[in-house]
């Protein structure tokens, strides 16, 4: 009888001191391999598996492409790759990102539920804003067992506590209880594949995260989970499909970046403060070269140009202003939790 020996981690801001501790909880029989997805800079190399590694009774390491899954051992995402399972090996993938990162946490879980089904294990640390809540949504739907971090301990709640208001969790417990519960689960025999099947939604959005489909294909596939929306996509600014799903307000483009509506405003965001900058940067050139006008035409005793262009470096320089102290302001409010790339706090 097969056990349940796929578990996959999920964790952000926080995450590193989060990780240490769990992973210095866990035996080093443990029968099952472990996968971890940490959101880090991409332009950096990680050290998190020599980090881990010095708490660690398992071996930790980057996980390598095609290389074999081996239980009793830790496998860490590399920056600026999806991290996939397959049956027996891992994939590592540089496709869009999803809820804005890469590597993804939705995107490592929704690849266990499918190929390990009621063998997953799904675990979700630490973090700010909702990356693995769809994810761990999909290992629910397969079978397998889903663990939170309790919210009240951890150091960023919104991960845990977006995954706990979408699915009814299976375990929430404090970070020094999960090693000892995974080492328990991880020796249960699991429920028969059988039992639940591969939903259509799975499917599709995993062979998206692939990107092992034709342009054809890929736009088939996104159009099939849903319909096209008024919005378009921060990362590509393409059109995006709203997902037919009853439960999560969700989105894809036919490239295949993800978001869910947490992500996708966080990405519009973004995608607004680089306009508002680059008007500020327009309007500070027009100033400039006004006033260069200006010069000019005093210098020619053209006076009714010069106050002319005079009075347009005046009026950009006032719309630049505005527009400098919006995105100040906006930089000193306190929207909710910071989000550290680094993963740690």
């Amino acid at each position: 009888m097969a056990t349940r020996d796929t578990i996959v981690i999920g964790a952000s801001a926080g995450g590193v001191r989060a990780l240490c501790q769990l992973v210095a909880d866990l035996p080093p029989d443990l029968p099952a391999a472990v996968f971890i997805v940490l959101h880090v800079p991409a332009n950096a190399p990680s050290l998190l598996p020599a980090i881990l590694a010095r708490e660690s009774s398992l071996p930790v390491a980057h996980a390598k492409n095609g290389a074999p899954i081996e239980r009793g051992h830790i496998y860490v995402a590399p920056p600026d790759h999806h991290l996939l399972l397959e049956d027996g090996h891992m994939r590592l993938v540089h496709g869009p990102k999803e809820n804005l990162h890469r590597p993804s946490i939705d995107a490592l879980f929704r690849s266990a539920a499918r190929c390990a089904g009621p063998r997953a294990i799904g675990v979700v640390l630490t973090g700010a804003r909702d990356d693995g809540k769809i994810g761990m949504r999909a290992i629910k739907h397969r079978g397998g067992i889903t663990i939170v971090q309790d919210p009240l301990e951890a150091a960023f709640p919104s991960m845990p506590m977006s995954v706990m208001r979408e699915i009814k969790v299976d375990y929430s417990f404090p970070l020094s209880e999960i090693g000892p519960l995974l080492n328990q689960i991880a020796r249960e025999t699991a429920e028969e594949e059988g039992r639940y099947p591969v939903p259509d939604e799975i499917e599709i959005e995993s062979r998206i995260a692939e990107q092992a489909m034709d342009s054809t294909e890929m736009i088939e596939s996104v159009e099939r989970l849903g319909n096209i929306s008024k919005l378009t996509c921060p990362d590509c600014h393409g059109a995006l499909w709203e997902i037919n799903d009853a439960e999560m307000l969700r989105y894809r483009c036919h490239v295949g970046h993800a978001y869910s509506a947490d992500s996708l405003n966080e990405g519009q965001t973004q995608m607004l403060e680089v306009a508002l900058w680059s008007a500020v940067r327009a309007l500070e050139e027009q100033m400039m070269l006004a006033k260069r006008i200006v010069q000019r035409a005093r210098n020619a005793n053209h006076t009714r140009a010069a106050a002319l262009f005079e009075k347009r470096a005046q009026q950009a320089e006032e719309h630049s202003s505005v527009i400098r102290q919006v995105l100040l302001s906006a930089e000193k409010t306190d929207f909710g939790e910071p989000v550290l790339q680094t993963g740690d706090d």
